[in-house]
């Protein structure tokens, strides 16, 4: 049996970094990525034959608990059939269905592979519909990693967008504004002195990439006020939250609370595939309708709609009812609860910031998380200490201080006592690094 090391060791040598998507590697914690052998339900088993609970999720898709027997008999039943056909299948209008009796702002949907490919879509629709080019994103906000939203936050009220990566030529962010988030003078200000060169705004309905750090009551209202005035497409990214936060992601979770704003355009993933290859983005007819065949804006791919992918997420989607984001509601409200308790226990100072049943702590933070600035100033050290802590002790939590956790519907008493279990151990090991 090898061991992650040496796994590791062996990727190395043939891909870049030893993974396909540079989180995993974990640069952010140190130590050697645990290389996972199989899933089942709330668990994970590494190369070694380590059980962790995992509040990983495969990065969201994992709303029901991984491997569950429906979905996976469903994509046994299609894979049967053949892998792909590069050609239309029912199950994509079944599942464009689906999306649109969720999300009532929804009139058409189309899909594709990837979260990256369906936001950089999205922004080329906006600049189609509008025939503008300036588009606007918030700081800590993360879309893809298409070039035009791989732009970095400038210093004062709102920055020309820079590049961040090598690679990108500074002209493909040239037209990228990057504004704080949660700030409505500053988006007030851009549209003031620029909004006849804007095309769109996109901003997650909770971002997750920074830690989890949703709207302040009226952000969202006052995008939508903006760009209606101005004749601007407003895109909603859900690509994380999506039918993740509720039966219509978190901008339902807004809309049932009271703060109402029907956007242009959404974009969705993870959960919309099952935990297959697919994302998709959805909006008004006559916005999605420039989209080729129909309109003059190109895009395509030959596994867009690929008939595994897609059954899979039609019959995640018809398996998540109400009765699925009740219990995670509670669920979460329940181990956020013995989260805050352990490390006030242990002398912590900490944040966590939930939207709906995501949720992500942030150690060392005395005030509230509104922004990336404030995400930023958390003990990033404090949460490698703790994050090693809780692997030694069979809880998988994201390797990173600025990424959302995730639980399933899988995840029970059991779950919720080895994570309780492992808490002491690992707010003594963050409040040592806090405690120099």
């Amino acid at each position: 049996m090898s061991t992650n090391a040496e796994l590791f060791d062996q990727a190395k040598k043939v891909i870049p970094g030893g993974v396909d998507s540079p989180v995993r590697a974990y640069g952010s914690v140190g130590g050697v990525p645990r290389f996972i052998d199989h899933a089942q339900g709330p668990w994970i088993w590494d190369a070694e034959g380590h059980r962790y609970v995992d509040l990983v999720c495969t990065w969201g898709p994992a709303l029901l608990g991984h491997a569950h027997p429906k979905v996976v008999q469903a994509v046994k039943d299609a894979a049967e059939k053949g892998l792909s056909f590069g050609a239309p299948t029912r199950t994509e209008t079944m599942l464009a269905d689906e999306i649109r009796s969720r999300v009532d702002p929804v009139q058409k949907v189309r899909f594709v592979s990837t979260g990256t490919e369906a936001t950089m879509t999205a922004v080329r629709l906006a600049r189609g519909a509008t025939g503008r080019d300036v588009i606007v994103k918030f700081a800590g906000l993360y879309h893809g990693h298409s070039d035009a939203l791989l732009a970095a936050a400038g210093s004062g009220v709102a920055t020309a967008g820079l590049p961040g990566s090598a690679g990108v030529p500074a002209a493909s962010t040239a037209d990228t504004l990057v504004l704080p988030y949660n700030d409505v003078d500053a988006l007030e200000q851009a549209f003031a002195e620029r909004g006849d060169e804007i095309a769109g705004v996109i901003v997650e309905s909770t971002p997750a990439n920074m830690g989890v750090v949703p709207p302040l009551p009226g952000f969202c209202t006052a995008i939508r006020k903006l760009t209606a005035e101005h004749d601007a497409i407003m895109i909603v990214d859900e690509v994380l939250a999506g039918f993740r936060c509720s039966a219509a992601g978190y901008w339902g979770v807004l809309d049932r609370d009271g703060e109402h704003f029907v956007p242009d355009l959404f974009t969705f993933g993870k959960v919309v595939g099952g935990g297959m290859p697919l994302a998709a983005l959805g909006g008004r007819a006559e916005v999605m309708d420039l989209l080729a065949p129909t309109g003059p804006v190109y895009q395509a791919g030959t596994l867009s709609g690929n008939p595994l992918a897609t059954i899979a997420g039609l019959t995640t989607l018809q398996l998540a009812d109400e009765g699925v984001y009740t219990r995670l509601d509670t669920r979460s409200e329940q181990w956020r609860g013995a989260l805050h308790e352990a490390l006030d226990r242990a002398g912590v100072p900490h944040q966590i910031n939930n939207a709906a049943s995501l949720f992500s702590v942030f150690l060392g933070c005395e005030q509230p998380v509104h922004d990336y600035e404030d995400a930023k100033s958390q003990n990033a050290e404090a949460y490698s200490a703790f994050f090693h802590s809780m692997l030694d002790d069979g809880v998988n939590l994201p390797p990173s201080c600025f990424e959302a956790w995730f639980l399933s519907d899988a995840h029970d008493e059991e779950t919720f006592e080895v994570f309780t279990a492992a808490l002491p151990a690992a707010c003594e090991a963050a409040a040592k690094v806090i405690g120099g």
